[in-house]
């Protein structure tokens, strides 16, 4: 199985002001293709050569996990995006953040809080676990949420290629800018 890189599903300019055209240039087109790039040099002649990627996510070690999961991690989170984004969740999903964390001004405070203190690169993901349940998890690196069993339904990178053209060090401010394009009807269906 050959991967290829998703088209983004707006332009590249659309997110702007809080998402830069020459961010999502670099950030989509070059470190997102070169994942896709390196998982598909790194499985041939390996027992992942016609796999699915959550399969090679979930049994892989070393550059091949590396490599697929980042593939999954950027198509995830470049697709929850929008230029007219729903700004709220609903129906299940809002009561279900709303068992957990009491509202959603404090499921932010809380996922925001993950975001910005996850020391080095990695993700900050609010997912459904085994039993249903969500819960925001931090990960390293590659790290995927799909490798411990649990259903992401939304993702913040925090590498530094996700902001640093836009935001330079400041992941905060990053991190707040990423709300005003995060599409609540998307994480909505992933629930």
């Amino acid at each position: 199985m050959s991967f290829t890189l998703p088209a983004l599903p707006y332009a590249n300019d659309a997110l702007e002001p809080y998402i830069s055209g020459r961010t999502l240039d670099f950030h989509h087109g070059k470190h997102h293709q070169a994942y896709v790039t390196n998982v598909n040099n790194l499985i041939v002649g390996t027992e992942f050569e016609n796999a699915t990627l959550e399969t090679i996510i979930k049994k892989a070690e070393g550059g091949i996990f590396n490599n697929a999961a980042q593939v999954f991690n950027h198509t995830f989170y470049f697709e929850q995006f929008s230029k007219t984004p729903v700004e709220v969740p609903e129906g299940k999903l809002k009561a279900a953040i709303q068992v957990t964390f009491g509202s959603l001004d404090a499921f932010k405070e809380a996922f925001n809080k993950a975001a910005t203190t996850l020391f080095g690169s990695g993700w900050a993901w609010l997912v459904k676990d085994a039993d249903g349940k969500l819960a925001i998890v931090q990960t390293s690196n590659a790290g995927c949420p799909l490798r411990d069993g649990s259903t992401p339904l939304l993702t913040c990178d925090v590498w530094e290629h996700a902001y640093y053209l836009d935001k330079q060090n400041f992941r905060p401010a990053y991190v707040a800018d990423f709300w005003k394009v995060l599409d609540w009807k998307i994480v909505d269906s992933r629930f």
